[in-house]
């Protein structure tokens, strides 16, 4: 367990997030004496899943004109 100061923790605060996050538990002092710690927090797998969408598309059909001439048109109209 590493320990560091509150003015090294607030010049390196970087580095010690690095180190958070490789594992290493880190506690702050104040004039010697321990007063925090910082520890990784346990994350659980929070990856986004999109439902599929193939039936989806497959019912769209698809446009007669680019996109791109689509938008000119329409900012044409109106102005």
């Amino acid at each position: 367990m590493k320990t560091v100061s509150v003015r090294e923790a607030r010049e390196k605060i970087g580095s010690l997030l690095d180190a958070v996050s490789a594992g290493e538990n880190i506690v702050i002092t104040r004039r010697g004496k321990p007063v925090a710690q910082l520890t990784a927090v346990e994350t659980e797998d929070i990856s986004i899943r999109f439902a599929d969408r193939t039936r989806f598309r497959e019912q769209i059909s698809s446009s007669q004109i680019s996109s791109k001439k689509l938008i000119r048109k329409m900012r044409d109209e109106r102005g």
